[in-house]
């Protein structure tokens, strides 16, 4: 077990402040723990010989057992010196409950300093400071008074206070936890980890979190994204405004960033995002349910006219949309209503509608091919008794994969209607407008699976040859204090990486301008050339669609005057000439910048002079593929424009998703950049062209032993690719997954023997769908890496094995695994890919590399010894395979 998951599950606590004064915390919290049985309790406080009845220790050295929690609730500033003495008697983990560091200014920011010294020299884990502490079933580590009941439902929260509250609603409303942490100031434990310590706990099926600041970008993404497509996380984030922002910056955490920034980043990782804490907990029962709408069209059946056209508003408002029943539904309802019913969607069943009335449109609305859901909404009448009809809708929707909402409008009339939904695991709601954004929602959450795991097309991405080269270029103009790249630099990275643009040639005066326009053949554009000038256009620093050199030299004196006026210390060094790109169709734009908690992002969207007036563009995280790069275009409007728009030609969508992944990879190779500014990337005849482009270097720049100190998802490591040769002679391509690989891997893993399949899984594999193949395929590479050999054959590429290396989030131990095809046994596969596993391991600082092998297994085991593992049998007919790489650390 790591240190983490000691502390969160310990066998001896210690309160390090127990007292027997009333209402104090030290007292609640004890009195929680003691009755967390079968768990040994201690007290810690030097001025009282017992606490409780119970005797106690002066400090932590007198504890007369090993300790694996220690709770701290004693004034902050005797905080530092009692963790330095947890950490000398070798505790795993603290939990600081204790206020009064970094919230209240410098002298607190100190004591956590000395506090976070402790930790890293002892290696303990802390929960806090200010925090509420942790609650699992029959253990509170909080010194909160109720103890929820036991559910399936975990809750992390920063804000100690509001968690408490919501703790508190939820226990009244019913609704049980797996497990509540309050992660307070998060000077070491945070979101990531809590996440990767639930995501193997069984009990837990969604994650909700109240988050004001991200902590460890990094870690939550990768922790994140490793959970969430197995089971929901949703997110209660405030400040999603200015006004609020600057709140949360008085709080426990910092807010950081900018709004949308955090929405692409969850929206990334598969994360749903709500507006407020009733919708958070709405959104944990349905997301869990099974019942995921396949689409975003929605059947609404009511008794009453208002309310349905209340959830059409809503439904369209959110994005939804109202299905169209086909003819023979329609038909069919006719049957059984009476004439004048709505014969449309909302389907108005009338108020005056029968039992069975309800049952029958519910029964034709699932049943037809044009409705992902269904909203059923009941104002109480007297001809369909409340509870009657949930009965029957409950039973109706038994067996249905397509998801069934129901609304029942009133108070204490529909109390006993919505338990029955309740015990039926049918979401239901007080009105519909709440039904339909819980609808909506669903739909939105697996749209956005399906498509961050939907197996990308292969891409041609060009590497420049001369990338160092470049690099060291960057790096010189930072170290002359140089921060502006000129067009003609910057549009030269941006051709390296096969972005198509149109070149300026460089003029210093008007005549030479004149003379390189008419090289160009007209029309030409000019720029006025500065490095002082970062926007030409805010200054008048642009001319377009010049015909004759007679305009060229009006142009460049026009230029030379208004910049003069607008930028009086700018210097002018001269112009700037290229061809005219004509008939321009779209103007896009396509950008780069840096945020301070997520790193570089990618901007999309309309482009143009009034780009910042219209705001129509969406955010995403580098590095993308063409999915990714799909998804990123089609959240936008224009999106729809580029589909061809008022006999405009449609554009050319596979060739700009190409740019898209080649600018995400120029962003990937150069964290020296700050920003990029492609403004407009214009579409003409269907083809992409930058017509303007402008890079600024990082000032504050330092170089990192990190390869990619500015993305927080790592990219794919090319560096683990190799050439390699069989016996036979026959080339071998050793080189990391990639989601694109799935056919290839769906390949190899139905033409393998049942006795391969045995020996890598432990049992046959029946079905190898997409959703199962993804989890093989779509890897997180800083915590997963999977290498695999692959040939060509008969001018086919065919994946021969697979060797796999998954770090345990401490980074401390890995485990691998194998699969080699049965042709190709016994010539080398199977050893060159564990060896290059093993440097793998060595380079990530990992301790130690384990691997479970079927104890009848003796190619594996034979092969493992040759490599220096270690093996010992364990239970069930398997033994563990271990190689240390390097001694623990302490």
């Amino acid at each position: 077990m790591t240190k983490l998951e000691t502390m969160l599950d310990p066998k001896t606590i210690a309160v390090i402040g127990a007292t027997e004064k009333e209402g104090v915390v030290g007292r609640i919290i004890f009195e929680n723990l003691l009755r967390s049985q079968p768990r040994k309790v201690f007290p810690v406080n030097p001025n009282r010989k017992k606490v409780l009845e119970i005797d106690t220790s002066p400090d932590i050295a007198s504890v007369p057992e090993h300790l694996d929690l220690a709770v701290i609730a004693t004034p902050a500033r005797s905080v530092p010196r009692i963790v330095e003495q947890c950490g000398a008697s070798g505790i795993e983990g603290v939990v600081i409950i204790s206020a009064g560091f970094k919230e209240i200014g410098e002298e607190g920011r100190k004591l956590e300093t000395e506090i976070d010294q402790a930790r890293k020299k002892y290696g303990m884990r802390i929960l806090g400071p200010n925090c509420l502490g942790f609650v699992r079933p029959g253990f509170n580590a909080t010194f909160l008074k109720s103890d929820p009941a036991s559910g399936n439902v975990a809750f992390i929260s920063q804000s100690g206070a509001l968690g408490a509250a919501i703790l508190d609603w939820a226990v009244d409303a019913g609704i049980g936890f797996s497990f509540f942490a309050s992660v307070g100031s998060m000077l070491d434990i945070d979101f990531g980890d809590l996440i990767d310590f639930l995501g193997d706990d069984y009990t837990t099926k969604s994650i909700l979190l109240y988050m004001e600041s991200i902590g460890n970008a990094k870690k939550f993404m990768s922790a994140a994204r490793a959970f969430a497509r197995r089971k929901p996380i949703i997110i209660l984030k405030p400040g999603r405004h200015t006004e609020s922002a600057k709140a949360a910056q008085s709080h426990t955490g910092a807010m950081a960033g900018d709004d949308a920034v955090y929405d692409a980043a969850f929206r990334r990782v598969g994360v749903v995002r709500v507006r407020d804490i009733a919708e958070l907990f709405d959104a944990a029962s349905v997301l869990d349910s099974g019942r995921l709408p396949r689409g975003p069209r929605l059947a609404i059946i009511t008794n009453a006219g208002g309310p349905g056209v209340l959830a059409t508003d809503a439904l369209l408002d959110l994005g939804g949309e109202l299905a169209t029943l086909s003819d023979d539904s329609m038909r069919e309802i006719s049957s059984f209503l009476a004439p004048h019913w709505s014969k449309a969607n909302p389907i108005d069943i009338l108020g005056d509608a029968r039992v069975e009335s309800y049952a029958k449109a519910l029964s034709v609305a699932l049943s037809d091919s044009m409705t992902h859901g269904v909203l059923i909404i009941y104002t109480p009448l007297a001809s369909a008794p409340s509870d009657q009809v949930a009965t029957t809708v409950a039973e109706t929707a038994k067996g249905w994969l397509k998801p069934v909402i129901t609304s029942w409008i009133g108070a204490k009339e529909v109390e006993n209607a919505r338990r029955i939904f309740i015990e039926n695991n049918l979401p239901t709601y007080e009105t519909p407008e709440e039904a339909v954004r819980t609808y909506v929602n669903m739909y939105k959450y697996k749209r956005n699976l399906d498509h961050l795991y939907e197996t990308p097309a292969e891409l041609s991405v060009r590497d420049p040859r001369d990338k160092e080269e470049l690099k060291a270029n960057i790096r010189n103009l930072l170290r002359k204090g140089r921060t502006l790249l000129n067009e003609e630099e910057s549009k030269h990275l941006l051709v390296r990486y096969g972005i198509p643009v149109t070149m300026p040639q460089f003029a210093e005066n008007a005549d030479t301008a004149v003379s390189i326009a008419e090289k160009l053949s007209y029309p030409v554009a000019i720029k006025v050339v500065s490095p002082d000038i970062s926007h030409k256009s805010d200054v008048g620093g642009v001319v377009l669609g010049l015909d004759s050199s007679a305009t060229v030299k009006k142009a460049c004196d026009r230029l030379m005057q208004t910049v003069g006026k607008r930028a009086p210390h700018a210097v002018i060094q001269g112009f700037a000439v290229q061809r005219m790109i004509e008939n321009v169709d779209y103007e896009l734009m396509l950008g780069s910048m840096k945020d301070r908690d997520f790193g570089a992002v990618i901007l999309f969207g309309m482009g143009g002079t009034a780009a910042a007036v219209i705001k129509d563009f969406s955010i995403g995280l580098p590095p993308l593929n063409q999915t990714l790069a799909k998804m990123l275009m089609e959240e936008t409007k224009v999106y729809k424009m580029l589909q061809g728009f008022r006999g405009r030609p449609r554009a050319h969508l596979k060739e700009l998703q190409k740019i898209l992944v080649r600018f995400s990879n120029l962003i990937i190779d150069f964290p020296e950049i700050a920003e990029i500014d492609i403004n407009p990337l214009a579409i003409a005849q269907g083809k992409a062209y930058a017509l303007d482009a402008r890079m600024v270097l990082d000032r504050e720049y330092v170089e990192s032993a990190s390869r990619y100190p500015h993305v927080i998802i790592t990219p794919y490591p090319t560096r683990y690719t190799a050439s390699w040769r069989l016996p036979d002679d026959t080339e071998v391509l050793l080189r990391p997954i990639k989601p694109e690989d799935e056919p290839l891997l769906y390949e190899l893993g139905t033409t393998v023997s049942k006795e391969t399949i045995r020996t890598r899984f432990f049992s046959p594999i029946k079905d190898m769908s997409h959703e199962w193949l993804i989890m093989f395929c779509n890897i997180d590479y800083d915590r997963h890496v999977a290498i695999v050999a692959e040939i060509t054959e008969n001018h086919k590429r065919k994946i021969i094995g697979v060797g796999r290396l998954i770090m345990q989030p401490d980074f401390r131990s890995g485990e691998f695994t194998i699969l080699t095809h049965d042709q190709y046994h016994h010539k080398g596969v199977g050893y060159k890919l564990v060896s290059m596993l093993v440097e793998i391991g060595r380079e990530k600082g990992l301790e130690e590399i384990i691997g479970n092998v079927l104890t009848d297994n003796d190619k594996m085991l034979n092969l493992a010894r040759k490599l220096g593992f270690t093996s010992r049998w364990v239970p069930g007919g398997v033994s563990r395979i271990t190689l240390k790489l390097k001694d623990p650390v302490s």
